[in-house]
């Protein structure tokens, strides 16, 4: 694995998909998304997150076929091009078409949970697997944000430690494996601050963290005005300040929409920063 620069890997998304929540489709064909996915790469990302399954609150699955029209065609063009491409999906058999179109990482959203064949497809190649604490599909997650006494922290803690005992379990080793802990995925505003707070305690699971703030509903709830949350679109410059902070942290990679507001927030931790070593491609 190579090493990173004096900054955290940034990870540019490309939702090829016609109902996500921050772009509404409109990279949702082929041509759109290849060109949106190299105007990212020209703003500086070192990988691509290529997705044909919205994740947002309430969304409805695509068919299997659906999702392998939308993305295969996109990562196949993208790396033959030489882009380091991962695939966002929670589906085996999308997984390992992604990864035999060229594809260097699989971004599991379910961390296993929604298709345990997905741990064998990842074990037997060489790409990097990125497991995000998850409770439930997009059409019921809500309704799982009951942590308990213990709290958010502690039990999406435990929780994805569980995840990487059945990845390592799997036969996919250690050094090919990020966490996320899935902010907004069954979590409320104040739980995503809340895991934000308390990153150290998942950092003591011994992998390296993938974290996924980007135009999410908890920032547009933060910045709301008179009531209503901040539109998605004007979220950029409170992600902007999360991201230094973030970056400050040590967390090894940002999955973001806008990669140039990224790159440049990076900038400034980057002249005061050290390096350190990744396990991304």
């Amino acid at each position: 694995m190579s090493t990173l620069p004096s900054r955290p890997r940034v990870m540019g998304i490309v939702n090829v998909t016609p109902d996500s929540f921050s772009d509404g489709g409109r990279w949702a064909d082929t041509d759109h998304a290849v060109a949106h996915a190299r105007e990212l790469l020209a703003d500086g990302a070192d990988l691509l997150d290529i997705g044909g399954e919205s994740t947002r609150p309430g969304a409805i699955r695509p068919e299997v076929g659906e999702e392998l029209d939308r993305v295969v065609p996109v990562i196949t063009e993208l790396a033959q091009g030489g882009a380091v491409v991962s695939v966002d999906t929670m589906r085996a058999e999308v997984a390992a078409a992604a990864l035999a179109a060229g594809a260097q990482v699989v971004n599991d959203v379910s961390g296993g949970l929604a298709d345990p064949e997905i741990l064998d497809v990842v074990a037997a190649s060489t790409a990097t697997y990125v497991a995000m604490h998850w409770r439930a599909h997009s059409t019921t997650m809500q309704a799982f944000t009951d942590y308990g006494p213990d709290g958010v922290v502690e039990g999406v803690r435990r929780e994805l430690g569980e995840r990487l005992e059945a990845v390592l379990a799997a036969g996919i080793e250690a050094e090919r494996v990020l966490l996320d802990p899935g902010l907004g995925f069954a979590k409320t505003a104040a739980h995503n601050w809340q895991l934000l707070r308390g990153l150290d305690a998942l950092e003591s699971l011994g992998q390296p963290l993938l974290v996924g703030a980007s135009r999410k509903s908890f920032l547009g709830s933060l910045l709301a005005a008179d009531g209503a949350p901040r539109d998605v679109g004007e979220r950029e410059f409170a992600h902007a300040a999360l991201v230094a902070l973030l970056a400050s942290r040590g967390v090894e990679c940002l999955r973001v929409h806008d990669v140039r507001a990224t790159c440049d927030a990076l900038a400034v931790v980057e002249a005061l920063g050290g390096v350190r070593q990744g396990v991304l491609p």
